[in-house]
């Protein structure tokens, strides 16, 4: 009973920090019906760098290939477009050096909002944001997607991760990847800063505890030609939802292709049931530069079929990520949220109409746009 009164009561002085630190400061912009050059998102407060800071050669023109930047990559597409802001308001509200974070957004080519739609909703909402906007080609992936267990793992843009490597500028030798459904609540420099050592390509937190065989099929470990992959590697789970990723050598050992091979596997044999999780499992579990816990506090939308409210796991808490069926905004929406939803809130900057209504954009929102990769 102890146990749960201190959870409940840590839970409560986190939002209660989180509440009071975003009462002022936020701006709405256009109208409720969307029809404003926000789109019905309130434009973000102006967070800028401090005295301690490294400054840019060029202060005027931020290039992605400057030295002194963290680089995150997040995918940014219209049905998960309200969690992205949230993650990226969040990620500045509490980075020591908000000006020198590089976002690199991919967006699905055939998504009903056009890079051109996203690119100028992101800058009216981050005004002083660096961020680059790239077009995810579909049918790079679209025949290796087998189907799954949720209908939503199989959007080829949760694959977009495997392609970091070839879609980012060459200049980037480094990113943190993020899902759209999380909120960072510590410095994104101290992730940054994480030592991949002995080679390793990735890093992530990493849960040995948790049931890896559960991860793929009976016939998978049957086999002992597919299931020998493991007998060198003690493997354990790890989410894809946060990721620093080396990618010098992600590109040197053609990672893209060794997670393509087993995307090819799947689709003959059938050796997982899950989407873009199982093949990073085959390539890297066990081999992954342990991060700690604190950086992805993950599993808040409960599993992949219902969706039901979890606490948080024991320890400090540096990322809330809502993994799994159940969204924070969907469930605040429906006014039936889950208690830990209401830490999520306050980065949430909507305020208006879905930026699936096409028809309610004004024209002018195809011209003009910024950081666009043509």
């Amino acid at each position: 009973m102890r146990s749960i009164f201190h959870a409940a009561a840590a839970v409560f002085l986190l939002h209660f920090f989180l509440t009071v630190t975003f009462s002022v400061g936020i701006r709405t912009i256009g109208g409720g019906d969307g029809s404003g050059p926000g789109f019905g998102f309130s434009e973000a407060p102006d967070y800028r760098n401090g005295v301690e800071c490294p400054v840019s050669v060029n202060k005027e023109v931020v290039s992605s290939c400057d030295p002194d930047l963290v680089h995150v990559a997040m995918t940014l597409d219209s049905e998960y477009l309200r969690g992205s802001i949230a993650a990226v308001h969040s990620v500045l509200r509490h980075a020591s050096c908000p000006e020198n974070v590089f976002f690199h957004f991919i967006a699905a080519e055939f998504d009903p909002a056009s890079p051109r739609v996203l690119s100028k909703l992101v800058r009216s909402t981050f005004p002083s944001l660096n961020f680059k906007i790239y077009i995810f080609r579909e049918d790079a992936v679209i025949n290796l997607i087998s189907s799954s267990i949720r209908q939503a793992l199989e959007n080829p843009l949760n694959y977009a991760r495997n392609y970091l490597g070839d879609i980012l500028d060459l200049c980037v030798d480094r990113v943190i990847y993020l899902d759209s459904d999380l909120v960072v609540v510590d410095d994104i420099h101290k992730l940054w800063n994480t030592a991949l050592t002995n080679s390793r390509v990735i890093g992530a937190p990493e849960y040995c505890h948790a049931n890896f065989t559960k991860y793929f099929t009976d016939g998978f470990w049957s086999d002992p030609v597919l299931s020998r992959v493991f007998h060198s590697r003690r493997p354990c789970y790890f989410n894809t939802g946060v990721m620093v990723m080396d990618l010098v050598r992600w590109r040197e050992g053609n990672y893209r292709k060794r997670i393509e091979n087993w995307m090819e596997i799947q689709r003959k044999r059938r050796i997982y049931e899950l989407g873009s999780l199982p093949p990073f499992l085959l390539v890297f579990a066990g081999n992954v530069e342990a991060i700690d816990h604190k950086w992805n506090q993950h599993g808040l939308g409960g599993d992949n079929v219902r969706g039901s409210c979890r606490s948080l796991h024991t320890g400090p808490v540096s990322l809330l990520h809502w993994s799994g069926k159940g969204k924070p905004w969907v469930r605040l929406d429906a006014r039936n949220p889950c208690p830990l939803d209401h830490l999520w809130k306050p980065y949430d900057l909507y305020k208006g109409s879905s930026i699936k209504d096409r028809s309610s954009f004004p024209s002018s929102i195809f011209l003009g746009f910024s950081s666009y990769l043509s």
